[in-house]
């Protein structure tokens, strides 16, 4: 038996415009899958890189790599979910820009019920990303109640959740943004310094913050523009973790550059992370936890329909945006 769905496809890599609301055909799932009805689906950087054409994929494509909804079917082998569940997930393929799919189960973990759609369909892929970073992703002398980490787009949606998770675990982020607006998100979310890198010298600005130390770690999302200053604000022995390239991929480059405090680099992604059945729902665990303790708030700041797609793109690359952006389907 088939059903039919709204979904948003491209069909070659370009700007918003190439965003087409189509009907697709969904069948039931095999082995291990189920269907999912979406009630909200999540709006992240990565699918304007899939968009665009900077990570390539096969064509046509629909977009979206997280999203919250219920469970109407489940496939042979599928024993963590059953009709009728609560879900919520981060996953490839893409696909979540549509009111019903049919999807690999792995990644997808039950939604608890104090959670509502439209927060599990911000914060799966945020913040996993998040507690992937700030658990795993740790310099060689790892993290400490009181250490210094540098976080860039700390008025993003992962890096809200940042803020917050990171003043949870004793940290002293130091976040930059884009506008002193921004900067004073990121500190009502907990961040210790906020600073606004188009009016100030960011690397120049942590030293003085951290007593000419500077810091244990970098996450940088942003790419090529925050490149060499990361670099420039790492204590010896630190790491820079390149985790986005949200104005556009780091240039090649000399390692020599990592010797002045012999730094270590690392290009982590979510998807590595979350490969397996286990260490997904180790991870959700981890987030849903802290989410319904109160202690990390998801901001979802923006709502679109689903038929207003382009227009959500085109704020969320002209950084028009803060926090989470969820497109509703209700």
């Amino acid at each position: 038996m088939s059903h039919t769905s709204r979904a948003i496809r491209i069909d070659r890599p370009g700007g918003p415009e190439e965003l087409k609301i189509v009907d697709i055909e969904v069948g039931e799932p095999g082995p291990g899958q189920i269907r999912i009805r979406h009630h909200a689906v999540g709006l992240n950087f990565i699918d304007t890189y899939q968009r665009s054409g900077l990570y390539s994929l096969p064509m046509p494509l629909q977009l979206g790599m997280e999203a919250a909804g219920v469970v109407e079917a489940v496939g042979e082998g599928v024993t963590h979910l059953k009709v009728g569940d609560r879900a919520a997930y981060a996953s490839q393929p893409p696909g979540a820009y549509c009111e019903l799919r049919v999807m690999p189960a792995t990644c997808v973990c039950k939604l608890p019920d104090a959670i509502s759609f439209e927060t599990g369909a911000a914060m799966m892929l945020k913040g996993l990303t998040t507690q992937y970073l700030l658990k795993k992703t740790l310099p060689a002398e790892g993290l400490q109640p009181g250490d210094f980490v540098l976080f860039h787009a700390a008025a993003g949606g992962v890096g809200l959740i940042a803020c917050q998770w990171a003043k949870a675990l004793g940290l002293r982020l130091i976040g930059t943004a884009g506008s002193d607006a921004k900067c004073q998100l990121a500190l009502e979310h907990g961040a210790a310094h906020a600073i606004n890198y188009s009016t100030e010298d960011f690397a120049a600005r942590v030293k003085e913050i951290t007593g000419g130390a500077g810091v244990k770690v970098v996450y940088d999302s942003v790419g090529k523009d925050t490149f060499e200053g990361s670099l420039a604000c790492l204590r010896p022995f630190g790491l820079l973790a390149s985790f986005g390239n949200g104005s556009g991929p780091v240039p090649p480059f000399s390692t020599a550059v990592l010797a002045k405090g012999s730094f270590y680099l690392t290009r982590p992604t979510l998807f590595t992370h979350i490969a397996t059945r286990e260490s997904t729902q180790a991870m959700a665990d981890d987030l849903f936890a802290v989410v319904s303790s109160g202690a990390v708030r998801i901001p979802v700041a923006q709502r679109y329909p689903l038929a207003d797609v382009q227009q959500a793109h085109r704020d969320l690359e002209a950084r028009k945006t803060t926090g989470c952006t969820v497109l509703t389907l209700d």
